[in-house]
């Protein structure tokens, strides 16, 4: 594989940075999952098979419908693999819905290099597009609602950020990114508080500019944050019933504090949660459950004339 160019040009780093993407953690991930995949060696199957000077077009080719989302990401796995030598044509971009034979994107260059980064750039591209491909059928379920469904920090460890990204490429989206960007107040906090209020209370008086949501069990426990003046209520594996209250409690109140389902939530009961009047659906598996989708990498030979293979899968 030819020696990593770690500059990504300066269009993909603007590209990434719209896409609400740190260009020089991408970098590094994409650095730190290829270095990974070689473990100090190299793709001694390409090594052996192909020839140094051999160049193909790898075209990344969807086997299922659904969402793409992770493009820019494997552009950077490609251009880092390929030392900055690859042109790279993406042929969709995030967010949009393919058929099965689309091809997302293609790639010229060394065909060791594309082979080298196939599995990181799949790894990748896979799992971001079905988060995106999950998140679209959520919000599939609750169109014309006025409910909007939303992610949690049930992300992958290191993959936080691209995660997120994937659920805004299908239609969700984003809670906070990090334990430092707003408060929860869980019913540990509550109970480490001595309270609802106590603990609302706390939070606001050492981060005031900061937005505090709460988790509540019971209508009692949102009558009390709303009386403490919590900016956001999560509504923790209540019935319809319950829900319903709750956004009736806040309309009485003429409060601006906004309601988030959570717990319990299925594809299949989404619409009737949805129908509640709650302002968001919370839901954990868009993340931590999505499942891959499936994309393939064909290869085209470009220098050994009429040979074609389909790059396999490991």
């Amino acid at each position: 594989m030819t020696a990593p160019d770690m500059s990504l040009p300066v269009v993909l780093d603007r590209r990434l940075a719209e896409a609400g993407l740190d260009a020089a953690a991408v970098e590094a991930l994409v650095a730190g999952a290829l270095a990974e995949d070689l473990a100090g060696g190299v793709d001694v199957t390409s090594v052996a098979v192909i020839a140094p000077d051999d160049v193909a077009v790898a075209d990344f080719v969807s086997r299922a419908r659904g969402v793409v989302a992770g493009l820019p990401i494997v552009s950077a796995v490609l251009w880092i693999a390929t030392g900055g030598s690859a042109e790279i044509d993406e042929r969709v971009v995030d967010g949009m819905r393919v058929e099965p034979a689309t091809t997302v994107l293609s790639a010229t260059g060394a065909t060791r290099s594309l082979l080298t980064a196939e599995r990181t750039a799949l790894n990748l591209l896979g799992h971001l597009s079905g988060i995106a491909t999950l998140t679209r059928q959520w919000v599939d379920a609750i169109a014309g609602s006025g409910a909007a469904i939303r992610d949690t920090r049930k992300t992958t460890p290191g993959l936080r950020t691209l995660e997120k990204y994937a659920v805004r490429c299908g239609g969700g989206v984003n809670h906070r990114m990090s334990l430092s960007d707003a408060a929860l107040i869980k019913d540990n906090h509550v109970v480490a508080a001595g309270g609802v209020a106590a603990a609302f209370r706390a939070v606001r008086a050492a981060f005031p500019q900061l937005p505090v949501e709460v988790e509540c069990d019971t209508i009692e426990q949102v009558d009390e944050a709303l009386e403490a003046g919590a900016d956001l209520i999560l509504l923790d594996n209540m019935s319809l019933e319950s829900m319903r209250a709750a956004v009736a409690l806040v309309r009485e109140r003429g409060s601006s504090c906004r309601l988030e389902a959570s717990g319990g939530l299925t594809l299949a009961n989404a619409a009737a949660v949805a129908a509640t009047g709650v302002d968001y659906l919370a839901v954990g598996a868009l993340t931590h459950s999505a499942p891959v989708f499936d994309i393939g990498v064909d290869l085209r030979a470009v220098d050994l004339g009429a040979r074609s293979t389909d790059a396999a899968d490991d």
